[in-house]
């Protein structure tokens, strides 16, 4: 056999293989492409995501319209009733149906992201798949919450609204999906952060809700900007949630503070994190099946 016969052998070998070995890429890609090959696998996991909140339950899928009524009755009673807290004019429900419609996505997305690799370690050791498609599905499973959310809170809008006691939209509420890719971005970033840790240091996975918890009274959920004092409003303004809720309150309730460069401020902290989380997110990817 010449050299050239086997040139072409080998050469024609080469296209027999469909798997190609590369080196580990970039710390900051977060490999979209290949997740999209998978994209029956990420439906698969929203609906699962969607499903197991009220699978086994009495009342089914009525939680996801009772556990925001119920907070809304607690809240208008402490903080309202008790503690005297204002809400800019608003009516009472109204104003902590916006903050809770807001900060249960972000805390929704956050929570589930950090436990990750943690909780699906078992899933992770057996088959191979985009390791990115368990949060991204996690963001999209907690916008149909979301929307249940803001249904609840159209519906209570039109009552007021027909009652006189509220202006009603205005065209800020149009801002509304730049809102949510913020509050995603920040839940995911921060979530990637602590999943990635939490493979070493299992001590953070305690420390997740109490710091969510922690992080919500820095944020106006509960009280407008305006009500915080005046030597802690500079850091609850700081809180890259905040200018989120204030803008989203002030475009669907039509009161409440909105300024451009807090939204823009709160944009850069949100791509900061969401940065650092990407990198830890792929860092830990690598090696975290040896860890856990």
């Amino acid at each position: 056999m010449n050299k050239t016969t086997t040139a072409k052998n080998i050469e024609s070998s080469d296209n027999y293989w469909n798997i190609v070995v590369k080196p580990a890429g970039s710390v900051f890609n977060l490999k979209l492409r290949q997740a999209w090959h998978y994209r029956d696998l990420f439906w698969l996991l929203v609906r699962r995501d969607f499903v197991s909140f009220y699978k086994q339950t009495i009342l089914g899928p009525l939680w996801f319209f009772l556990q925001p009524l119920f907070t809304i009755l607690i809240y208008s009673y402490i903080f309202g009733s008790l503690a005297g807290i204002g809400t800019d004019g608003i009516p009472r429900p109204l104003f902590y149906l916006a903050g809770i419609t807001c900060w249960h996505y972000f805390a929704e997305c956050l929570n589930k992201t950090s436990g990750v690799f943690v909780d699906n370690a078992h899933v992770f050791g057996k088959v191979y798949f985009p390791r990115i498609i368990m949060p991204l599905s996690i963001v999209f499973s907690n916008l149909i919450k979301f929307g249940i959310y803001l249904f609840i809170l159209f519906v209570m809008m039109a009552w007021y609204y027909y009652k006189g006691e509220i202006q009603g939209m205005n065209y800020y509420a149009l801002l509304l999906p730049v809102l949510l890719l913020l509050m995603a971005m920040l839940g995911l970033g921060i979530g990637m952060i602590v999943s990635a840790l939490t493979t070493k240091y299992r001590d953070l996975a305690f420390f997740v809700g109490f710091g969510v918890q922690l992080l919500m009274w820095a944020s106006t959920v509960v009280y407008p900007l305006s009500a915080a004092p005046a030597k802690y409003k500079r850091l609850v303004g700081i809180n890259p949630m905040t200018p989120l809720i204030e803008t989203f309150r002030y475009g669907f309730l039509g009161a409440g503070s909105f300024s451009w460069a807090s939204l823009g401020l709160s944009a850069l902290i949100i791509s900061v994190i969401s940065i650092i989380g990407i990198t830890f997110f792929n860092k830990a990817e690598r090696t975290f099946i040896d860890t856990v």
